[in-house]
Parts: structure tokens; sequence; C-alpha cells
């Protein structure tokens, strides 16, 4: 797939009201997914050959992905970060159960998710002891590096 129709795509998604675009075309896969609802030029975007694209819009008027306000205070707890860019899951497979639920008390060292990033799965792992207090990922959803995924109290 040519640059010219991969920006004629990307302008697509970022002017229209949908969220996510996946083409194949051939032996090649594009994917496109907006993470905010404000259409801005593209900030980013990932190619492997004859694999998947992902370009993100950036947010505009101060919103993240989740679209609440980046001046919204940080939970109180500790906040579990993404150590990379990738695709959160809370389960090692589909219907299998998660490796925590909310409420539930962790130790250092558990395994609290996965992050799948480039066909590689991360297990993420409780920095500190405590009850999960928030899970503030949905399974399946994409996350930045340095985002927050669980608070620990």
């Amino acid at each position: 797939m040519d640059l010219r129709k991969l920006k004629t795509l990307i302008d697509l998604v970022a002017e229209s009201g949908i969220a996510e675009l996946e083409i194949t075309e051939g032996e090649d896969r594009v994917r496109i997914a907006k993470f905010s609802p404000a259409p801005a030029a593209p900030s980013a975007a990932t190619t492997l050959i004859g694999g998947p694209v992902t370009a993100t819009v950036p947010a505009a008027n101060g919103l993240n992905a989740a679209g609440a306000g980046t001046a919204a205070a940080e939970p109180e707890g500790h906040a579990v970060k993404s150590p990379m860019v990738g695709t959160f899951y809370r389960s090692a497979s589909p219907g299998a159960a998660s490796f925590i639920e909310l409420g539930q008390t962790v130790k250092p060292g558990d395994t609290l998710c996965i992050i799948e990033a480039m066909k590689l799965l991360n297990e993420i792992e409780a920095e500190i002891g405590g009850t999960v207090k928030q899970i503030l990922v949905e399974n399946g959803q994409p996350v930045e590096y340095g985002q927050s995924l669980f608070i620990i109290e």
C-alpha cells in the first residue's frame, strides 16, 4: 500500500466519526485507530512490512484517550504504569480468568496483566503489595508508555 493511500485513510479516520478502520489488501493489512474525538493530523505511525500500521490521532483540548481531562488529579495510591506501548490484556487467553480483580490483595511480583507488543507477551508484575483499588484500562485496549494501568493502596 503506498504512502499517499495511507495518508488518505488516516485523514478519513481523523475527519470522520469512526474510531477505527482496518483494511486488508493482498498481504498488507492496515489498522488505523483514533483515540481522541478531536480531528487532527496524525502524530505517530508504526509500519511493519506486510504487517499492521497503526496511527494515533493526538488529543486536543486537554483530553486524554479516555476522554478525561489531563488536569484531573491522579487517584490516591501507587499507580502501576505501563512500561511499554502495546495492547493490555487482563488474562492469559480469551475466556481465562483475569490475573487480578478489583479489591484483590496482591504482593510484589504477582502478575497483574499482560501487554502485547510486537507479538510478544510481556507480564506486568506488581511492584508493591496492597489492595487493587482501580483498574484503569479495559481489556484489549491499546496503552501508551507511562500510562497508569492500576491503582494499588
